[in-house]
C-alpha cells in the first residue's frame, strides 16, 4: 500500500525554473557587448539554479512533496510546480550536469560565431528542462516541454551549415508533430478525468477507445523527444552537427525529458493496475527492445564518433523505456537510476569528443589513433564513462542494468535479461574500440595529434577538463554509496507509488 506524503509549500521550485528563463535575456545582452562577462553570468545562473535545487533536497529526502504555483492562472488551467522524488532526481542531474557543460562551453565556444545566441539559448533551455522536471500539472509540463523543443532547435542549427539546417528542419518537423499529439492527449485527458494535476496516480477513469488513443498520442509525443524507435530518425543527424556541449545536453538530458514524460503517463495518468489489465505496456516493451537493439547495432557501424554516440543514446534510452514497461518496482528503479547514470556518462563522452575535436581536429574513430598519449586525462575520463555505459561493475550502468534485470525476472520476462546482456555486449563492441584505438594504436605520421602540440604534452584547458573528470568520477562514485542521491530518491519514489 502506497504511503501518503507530507506537502510543503515553497516557491523555490518556481524560482529554480524561472530564473534561467529571465536571465537568458540578460545573458544575450551582456554577451553581445561583453562576451567574457556574458559567459561568467551564464555560469553563475546555472550555479544559482543548482543551488536552488540543492536546497530542496532535505525536504525531498524526508519524503515531503514541495508545491507552489498559480492554479487559477487560466481557469481551469494553471501553472503549478510540484517536486517529488522522481522530479527531483531528474532536476538534480539537469542542474548539476548543465552547470558543468556551461563551464566547459566558456572555452569550447571561444572562437565560435553567434556566441551570445548560444549562451542565451543554453540558459533558456536550462529553465525549460527544470520546468519539465518540477512541473505540477500537465499544462505546465507542456509549456516547458515546448520551450525545450524550440531551444534545442537553435542549438542544433548553431553552426548554420547545410547539414545543420537540414538536421534542424527534420528535428523541428518531428518535434512539432509530437507537440500536436501531446496537446491532443492532454486535452482529452482533462476531458475524461477532470484534472491535469500530477499529484494523483491513475486518473484515467475507464478503458475506452479514446483512452487508448490518448495512450498512443502520449507515446508518440514523448517518444519523439526520447528517440524511441521508429521516431528516432532526427537524433543521429542532430548530434553530429551540433556543438559538442549541445550534443552532451541533447543526449544526456533533453531526450530524458521524453522518458520522464512516459513515466508520468504510466503512473500519473493510467496507473499500473489499469495498464496491466489492458496489456498496453507490451507495446512499449516491444518498441523498447527494438530501440535497444537497433541503436546498439547501428552504433557499431559508425566511424564518426558523435554519430556513434548518437546511436548509442538511442540504444540506451531503450533501457529506460523497457524498465518503465515492466511495471515492477525494480524495473522502475532501474529506469530512474539509468536516467541519472546515463546522463553523467553520455555527457562526459560527448564532452571528451569535443576536447578531441577542439585540441586535435579529429572526430572519427580512424582519426584518433594514439590520441590517448596526447590526451591521457581526457581519454581516461572517456574510458570510465564508457565502462559505465557498458555496465561494468561497480559503475552506475551496472547498478541500473542489475535493477532492470531483476525487474524483468519479477515481471516473468526472463528473455529481456538476455536482451540486456546482448545489448551490453554490443556496447562493448562500439565503445571499447575507441579506447583501444586511442591508447594502443600507433599514430599516423600526418595525424594532427602527432604534431608539436603532442610533444609538448598539452591537454585541454582546466575549464574543459574539470567537467569531464567530475562527470567520469560521478559515473563511479554514486553507485558505490548506498545512501547516495539516486538510491535514496528511487527508494522514496516507489515507497509512495502504487506499484503492484
Amino acid at each position: 500500500m502506497a504511503q501518503e506524503a507530507v506537502v510543503v509549500q515553497s516557491w523555490v521550485p518556481f524560482w529554480a525554473a524561472v530564473i534561467p528563463l529571465v536571465a537568458s535575456i540578460g545573458v544575450y545582452a551582456l554577451s553581445s557587448r561583453f562576451p567574457t562577462l556574458g559567459k561568467v553570468v551564464s555560469f553563475l545562473v546555472a550555479l544559482l539554479s543548482l543551488g536552488a535545487v540543492a536546497t530542496m533536497y532535505p525536504l525531498v529526502k524526508s519524503g515531503c512533496i514541495i508545491e507552489a504555483g498559480f492554479p487559477n492562472l487560466l481557469p481551469p488551467l494553471g501553472m503549478t510546480f510540484r517536486v517529488d522524488s522522481l522530479g527531483y532526481l531528474y532536476a538534480s542531474v539537469i542542474a548539476g550536469v548543465w552547470s558543468l557543460v556551461v563551464l566547459y562551453s566558456t572555452v569550447y565556444m571561444k572562437h565560435s560565431e553567434h556566441q551570445p545566441r548560444f549562451f542565451a539559448v543554453l540558459i533558456l533551455n536550462l529553465g525549460g528542462c527544470l520546468g519539465v522536471a518540477l512541473a505540477g500539472d500537465w499544462f505546465t509540463l507542456f509549456l516547458f516541454f515546448e520551450m525545450i523543443s524550440l531551444a534545442a532547435y537553435v542549438l542544433i542549427i548553431h553552426e548554420q551549415t547545410p547539414e545543420a539546417m537540414k538536421a534542424g528542419f527534420k528535428y523541428l518537423v518531428m518535434s512539432l508533430s509530437g507537440s500536436l499529439m501531446l496537446f491532443f492527449a492532454i486535452i482529452a485527458t482533462y476531458d475524461l478525468s477532470g484534472t491535469l494535476s500530477l499529484a494523483h496516480f491513475g486518473i484515467m477513469p475507464e478503458k475506452t477507445l479514446l483512452s487508448f488513443a490518448i495512450f498512443v498520442a502520449f507515446m508518440i509525443g514523448f517518444g519523439i523527444k526520447a528517440g524511441m524507435f521508429p521516431l528516432h530518425v532526427w537524433l543521429p543527424d542532430a548530434h553530429p552537427v551540433a556543438p559538442s556541449p549541445a550534443s552532451a545536453l541533447l543526449s544526456g538530458l533533453m531526450i530524458k525529458s521524453g522518458a520522464y514524460g512516459i513515466i508520468r503517463v504510466f503512473y500519473n495518468v493510467y496507473g499500473a493496475h489499469f495498464l496491466q489489465a489492458g496489456n498496453w505496456p507490451l507495446i512499449l516493451t516491444v518498441l523498447a527492445v527494438i530501440t535497444m537493439l537497433l541503436g546498439s547495432a547501428v552504433a557499431i557501424l559508425q566511424d564518426d564518433l558523435k554519430r556513434r554516440l548518437a546511436y548509442s543514446s538511442i540504444g540506451q534510452i531503450g533501457y529506460v523505456l523497457m524498465g518503465v514497461s515492466l511495471l515492477t518496482r525494480d524495473g522502475l528503479e532501474g529506469s530512474m537510476f539509468h536516467i541519472f547514470g546515463h546522463a553523467l556518462a553520455k555527457a562526459c563522452l560527448f564532452l571528451c569528443v569535443g576536447i578531441m575535436t577542439h585540441t586535435t581536429g579529429q572526430k572519427t574513430l580512424s582519426g584518433i589513433r594514439g590520441i590517448g598519449r596526447r590526451l591521457p586525462i581526457t581519454m581516461g575520463a572517456f574510458t570510465m564513462a564508457a565502462l559505465s555505459m557498458i555496465g561494468i561493475p561497480p559503475f552506475n550502468g551496472f547498478v541500473s542494468k542489475w535493477m532492470l534485470s531483476k525487474g524483468a525476472l519479477e515481471s516473468g520476462q526472463p528473455l529481456l535479461v538476455g536482451v540486456l546482456m546482448l545489448c551490453s555486449m554490443m556496447a562493448c563492441v562500439y565503445s571499447l574500440p575507441i579506447v583501444i584505438t586511442a591508447f594502443f594504436a600507433e599514430p599516423n605520421d600526418n595525424d594532427v595529434h602527432n604534431s608539436s602540440d603532442r610533444k609538448r604534452g598539452l591537454e585541454a584547458p582546466a575549464a574543459m577538463l574539470v567537467p569531464v573528470v567530475l562527470l567520469a568520477a560521478g559515473s563511479l562514485v554514486f553507485s558505490m554509496v548506498p545512501s547516495s542521491l539516486p538510491f535514496t530518491l528511487c527508494d522514496i519514489w516507489v515507497k509512495y507509488l502504487p506499484v503492484p
